[in-house]
């Protein structure tokens, strides 16, 4: 199974991820557990399946 980390300015801010949303302007990520987060004024910028990543970009307003 393919688990991404998720990157955010840089930093691994969520690892594990095998499910990701874009809600509005937020963007929910889940592990395997079910356990989630949300990441409020945030769009997916790369998902790259090779490096297991998926970041993350802070909209501006």
């Amino acid at each position: 199974m393919c688990e991404f980390k998720v990157i955010l300015e840089g930093n691994t801010v969520f690892k594990d991820a095998v499910y990701a949303k874009v809600d509005g302007a937020n963007v929910i990520v889940k592990d395997i557990l079910g356990d989630l987060e949300e990441f409020n004024n945030c769009r997916i910028i790369e998902v790259n399946v090779n490096a297991q990543r998926l970041i993350l970009s802070r909209i501006k307003k």
